[in-house]
């Protein structure tokens, strides 16, 4: 027992000073897990930063107010008058101090240059100004300069939104909603309001009460009502008083503190989402380092078996030596984790930065417990799972044999590994296949479990594929090259697992740019060939990113000299059986402007009816003839008879109904377009037709006048955004697949260093040895390419064939994204070979031949 004791005690020695004896083998294995965990930190530590800074925001929502009364419904008129008037009856004997009605809508406002004013994505709203007599806390909205507005045509803005307009009291300025009857307000700014806790972006003008009434209301309602207790009437109190006296089947009545927390929630359930997405990009950067870190331990297992051989010799057991290996992966796990610790809240700030300007509110980074218990434990747990399977195997080897002069390189046989390999790869392919050829949500499943069975296939026979395809590979590469070349392939696939192990790196993350490159190309292929095969309009009024606008454009619209005809599309929000449902209210000749195939009935929308997609009818039931009750906003039943059924078609998708139904379901004030398609007058010049229409509609801020080509053009540079941030967070997967390559091109080289030397004895130039190192390196950086992109482009491709029952079209394959995806992984190639090739140049022939 005693012994057994003392020779545990002298390999935890051995592994330490392994450790500090070997101090580049250190620096490289250390990296691998900064790699691994340094995003997960990031994503953690940026969610965390931003809930505290939403969280700040919303302690300073609905301060003063003791009780809050709104809608049930969010698609709603709000809370009608007759509830106010009898709060305002009845507020002696409820408990009530202050009544506050609030009135409010989306809006746009020009800057200085009369541009719209652009806010990242944060919130423009128009309300009503508060005065102090009105105001339930101090801290709300503050008049910092200027004067209330006293007119109909006065406003105050908050001070960012003023400092980013350039706006000041005194400055005239334009002001457009995006729904309601109304045209472009022409105003002047007569004071500056600061506001608790606004986020950057964020812009309010605040009209007369009577005038934001009559803005945002249709007179009969307001958005909610709150409420300030009488002292000695608790917020509790007074909310049981209200709900009694109301009745809380209608409407919603909560606290303040409820309103506060309610918004936080909501806000977190956003992040969370947000979270979600970035924890999958930091599982893949945490997938391709748990196979470099494997990859890594392997190697330096391999180059110590004489070493463990050895220990082995003079008494060590096979477990006690698994230990010593694991010993040095928990401590280079726990280093690399802290480093990885470090590198996140790098990546945090840089993510904070980022999206400063995007209208999310900023605080200090938060470093919560969880994100840095979190980061250790993945660090240490990832390592020591990686390093435990070639310590394992080390461990059995003989010491006599692995004392040899002529090692083993440890390669056991790939028989089995590649048999399981071939099975899963049926299985994948059939799963993908079958997925493939159905349509919705489970077949889309099916060919998502097919990816991940196939995904699996490639980890186990990668390295018997490695041989073949990189020996292919080198006719094109490497035998150019001569003897040079034919030593890089040799180096390359002599152990096919470390080659397999290297490039899965590179073949995950191009895999799922080619996934998303295929998804991107159909996305856009479909939008063109829609408008190419859809659009017969010259030209297409629309909003900025899809955004709603006033119906007074249409009007605009229509007498501008040189149009001929306008078919307008407005918004429909209703509900059936209960649901919210939305379309479109096509006002004009919809078959000039839009062809329609029709399954059943006409093209053309009587006044009280609707056409309905096949998609739809086979969705929600409907039926050519059946006439479907509608609820409208104000709760009144609207019976709308379908007649007509369209292909789907999805510039129309997923239903259009008449004129006089919409009027009788959308009240003035909720009414808005979505886009207006214009046909020019015979002889017209379509430029110049389009610089006319630009000039009228200029005062609505948000909306474009665009050709065919460039509404095209604007709908893919979105699609475009979307993938950039994908790329982007794919980014990082692919700098740790290159730096996986460079790691394991190092360690190769230390593990070759006497190899190296003999060549270098025998009248190898350093010139040669550097391109040999970059060859190898190429080879392998192609072969995990080829392979990630016809995986990505095969479930790519199976994924776009089962959208196409949400009226995606046909796949579109990215060729440009293939062709520079293939060039780009040679260029990694030689680039991740640039520091391993220098050191292997360097290597002195008698120092490695006299290394043991």
């Amino acid at each position: 027992m005693a012994s057994t004791a003392v020779t545990g005690s002298v390999m935890r020695k051995v592994s330490t000073r392994n450790l500090g004896a070997h101090k580049l083998r250190l620096v490289l294995t250390v990296l691998s897990v900064v790699l691994g965990t340094a995003f997960v930190a990031g994503s953690m530590i940026f969610t965390s930063t931003v809930s505290t800074a939403f969280d700040g925001i919303f302690d300073k929502v609905a301060l003063g107010v003791d009780t809050e009364i709104t809608p049930k419904e969010m698609n709603s008129l709000g809370v009608p008058d007759d509830v106010l008037q009898k709060l305002q009856q009845q507020s002696g004997q409820v408990g009530i101090a202050k009544i506050l009605p609030t009135y409010s809508g989306q809006l746009s406002v020009a800057d200085s240059r009369g541009k719209a004013l652009q806010t990242g994505g944060a919130p423009s709203i128009g309300s009503a100004f508060e005065t102090p007599q009105q105001r339930l806390s101090d801290t709300e909205s503050v008049l910092v300069q200027g004067r209330a507005p006293e007119a109909e045509t006065e406003v105050t803005l908050n001070d960012s939104a003023a400092e980013k307009a350039g706006l000041r009291v005194g400055s005239t300025t334009k002001v457009a909603l995006s729904r309601g009857v109304g045209t472009p307000l022409t105003v002047t700014i007569v004071g500056i309001t600061k506001m608790p806790g606004n986020s950057s972006g964020y812009t309010n003008v605040q009209f007369q009460e009577s005038v934001a009434r009559d803005l945002f209301t249709d007179g009969a309602h307001s958005q909610g009502i709150d409420l300030q207790a009488t002292p000695g009437v608790t917020a509790e109190q007074l909310k049981q008083r209200v709900s009694a006296l109301v009745g809380s089947d209608t409407y919603k009545i909560r606290t303040g503190d409820e309103v506060r927390a309610d918004e936080k929630d909501n806000v977190n359930q956003f992040l969370d989402v947000f979270n979600y997405i970035l924890l999958a990009f930091a599982a893949i950067g945490l997938i391709v380092g748990t196979f470099i870190i494997y990859n890594t331990f392997s190697m330096i297992v391999a180059q110590r078996v004489r070493e463990l051989a050895l220990l082995r010799a003079i008494g060590a057991s096979r477990r006690q030596v698994t230990r010593s290996v694991l010993l040095e992966a928990f401590i280079v796990g726990l280093f690399g984790a802290v480093i990885g610790l470090a590198a996140g809240v790098g990546i945090a700030a840089i993510l904070k930065a980022v999206t400063g300007s995007t209208g999310l509110p900023s605080t200090g980074l938060q470093i919560t417990p969880t994100a840095v218990i979190a980061t250790l434990v993945v660090g240490v747990v990832v390592t020591m799972f990686s390093a435990y399977a070639p310590a394992r195997r080390a461990s059995k080897v003989a010491p006599v044999e692995a004392m040899r002069e002529s090692q083993t390189d440890g390669q056991t046989s790939l028989t089995r590994r590649t048999v399981t390999g071939a099975i899963l790869g049926v299985i994948g392919v059939v799963l993908v296949v079958v997925g493939a050829t159905g349509e919705g949500k489970g077949p889309a499943a099916t060919v998502g479990l097919g990816a991940l069975v196939l995904i699996f296939a490639v980890v186990f026979a990668a390295p018997a594929v490695s041989r073949p395809v990189v020996s292919a590979l080198a006719v094109v590469f490497a035998r150019p090259f001569g003897k040079i070349g034919q030593l890089a392939r040799t180096n390359a696939i002599r152990n096919p697992r470390r080659t397999a192990a290297t490039a899965f790196a590179l073949t995950l993350g191009l895999m799922l740019v080619a996934v998303i490159g295929t998804l991107g190309s159909t996305f856009k292929g479909t939008i063109d060939s829609a408008v190419d095969n859809g659009l017969k309009a010259d030209l297409i009024v629309a909003g900025n990113q899809g955004s709603g606008f006033a119906p007074s454009v249409v009007d605009a619209v229509r007498k501008t000299d040189g149009v001929r005809s306008v078919v307008s599309f407005a918004v429909v929000g209703a509900k059936v059986d209960g649901k919210l449902v939305g379309g479109s209210a096509p006002q004009g000749d919809l078959a000039s402007a839009l062809p329609l195939e029709m399954e059943q009935g006409s093209a053309q929308i009587p006044a009280d009816g609707m056409i309905i997609s096949q998609r739809t009818g086979t969705e929600k039931g409907w039926k050519f003839g059946q006439t479907v009750d509608f609820t409208s906003l104000t709760g009144a039943t609207v019976p709308v008879k379908v007649t007509g059924v369209f292909k789907d078609n999805n510039l129309l998708d997923p239903w259009a109904m008449g004129s006089g139904v919409y009027q009788q379901l959308m009240p003035p004030a909720s009414r808005s377009e979505v886009f207006v398609l214009v046909k020019a007058s015979p002889g017209t010049d379509t430029a110049a037709l389009q610089d006319r229409l630009g000039d009228v509609t200029k005062d609505y801020l948000t909306v474009k006048v665009q050709t065919r080509a460039e509404f095209k053009g604007q709908q893919s540079s979105q699609i475009d955004q979307m993938l950039t941030v994908l790329y982007a967070m794919l980014g990082l997967a692919l700098v740790i697949a290159v730096l996986g390559i460079v790691n394991t091109l190092a360690l190769s080289v230390i593990e070759r260093k006497r190899e190296i030397g003999m060549l270098r004895a025998i009248g190898m130039a350093r010139s040669q040895v550097r391109r040999t190192i970059y060859l190898e390196s190429v080879l392998i950086a192609i072969f995990g390419a080829v392979l990630g992109v016809v995986l990505g482009v095969g479930f790519g491709y199976a994924l776009v064939r089962t959208l196409k029952y949400w009226g995606l079209g046909s796949p579109v394959l990215p060729g440009t994204l293939i062709v520079v995806t293939l060039i780009g992984a040679g260029v990694v190639g030689v680039l991740a070979a640039l520091w391993p090739a220098v050191r292997a140049a360097r290597t002195k022939p008698l120092e490695a031949i006299a290394d043991v």
